[in-house]
Parts: C-alpha cells; structure tokens; sequence
C-alpha cells in the first residue's frame, strides 16, 4: 500500500514550511566547509588508522636465558677427587666440586694430641681458604660422639670435616697414621701426603692460594 504524506497545521505537508530554514543552513555549512578548508592542515591521520610497527614487542634474537642459570661443571674431575661422603652433621659431601682447586685433606683422630695440636691452626686458615684452597678434614679411628665434641673444642665446624669412621678414605689414599695432611694441587696431583706443622701448613696454603 503506498503511504501519503500526513497534512500538518494549516493545511500543508510537514517539511514544506522548512525547507527555507534548510537551504539556508545548507549554505551555511557549506561557507563554514571552505572556511575550514583554508585553515591549517590535520596533524596526520588518526592513531588508529596507521599503527607504527615498534608497538609489537620485538622477538629476542638470542638464546632464552635458562631460570635458574646452572653452575657450570668442570670440565675433567681428577681421580683423586672422584669421591663421596657424608660430613660429622649428615651433610652429603663430593669432592667433585672441588676440581680445579687445589685441595688439602687433613686426616684426624678424635683422641689424637697432635691432631689437636694443628687443629688451632686449621681453624685459622680454613675460613680465609675455603674458596681458593679448601681444607677439608677426615675424621676416622674413634666414635662420632667424640669426633664431634672434637669440632666442637675446636672452633672447626666453618670447614667440611667428613665421617670416615669405616675407614674409606683412609684406605683409599694408603693414610696409616694421624695426623697427616694430603695437599692436592690443581690438576688434581698429591703434591704432599705426610705431617705439617701449623708454619708449613700455612706457607704451603698460601702458596697454593697465589
């Protein structure tokens, strides 16, 4: 069905009486349009229309960085320091992490006077080695309990002291008295297997350190 126009107050058509007010705002937009025209150009087009690049994250052109980074494990273990233990507090113990330092095994005996002899001096000099020439004590011939009431008297529990008390380590590097110091350089070599006093004890240290 075709529609027809509704008839407004006095009698014309809805629109009719506008279209004056139409054309003349018409013309007005027009005259604003060409004033705008002549003003300064738009800085550039929208944001959104052009979008740079560089807002993407840029890919990583290296390696992805492992979490936690691993130490980095030598790259040959000598035999002398392929083994394990267990220190006097139960703390599992590998020599392994030592390569490529020079190392000294001190081999003691909860009851031995000459071990406590030298054990004031181990106390002295273990703590400023421990990074560069680490002593490491061999506890064996008694029972824990004294081992560790040793340690205790002597002010050496800031160094690793193992529990040997089957004998292990003893055995494997032939050691059939006490006290004896067993001074391994860094290439894994026994540069010294027998007793230091605290003098030469000191002055082979030192000189391994530097």
């Amino acid at each position: 069905m075709r529609s027809y126009p509704r008839i407004g107050p006095g009698g014309r058509p809805p629109g009719v009486g506008r279209r004056a007010a139409v054309g003349v705002t018409l013309a007005g937009a027009l005259l604003a349009a060409g004033g705008c025209a002549a003003g300064p150009e738009p800085a550039g087009p929208p944001a959104e229309v052009a979008v740079p690049a560089a807002t993407a994250s840029p890919l990583p052109t290296g390696p992805t960085p492992a979490s936690p980074a691993a130490p980095a494990a030598p790259g040959r273990v000598p035999d002398t320091l392929r083994f394990t233990a267990k220190t006097l507090d139960g703390t599992a113990f590998s020599a392994a992490e030592l390569a490529g330092r020079p190392v000294v095994l001190w081999f003691w005996a909860p009851w031995c006077a000459t071990c406590a002899s030298q054990a004031w001096t181990v106390a002295e000099i273990a703590p400023k080695y421990r990074d560069t020439v680490p002593i490491v004590g061999v506890a064996g011939l008694g029972e824990q309990r004294a081992m560790k009431d040793f340690v205790e008297e002597f002010d050496l529990a800031g160094t690793p002291q193992l529990d040997d008390r089957a004998g292990a380590l003893w055995r494997r590097f032939e050691v059939v008295e006490q006290s004896t110091f067993l001074v391994i350089d860094r290439d894994g070599k026994v540069v010294h297997q027998g007793f230091l006093d605290g003098e030469d004890l000191t002055r082979r240290v030192a000189a391994l350190a530097g």
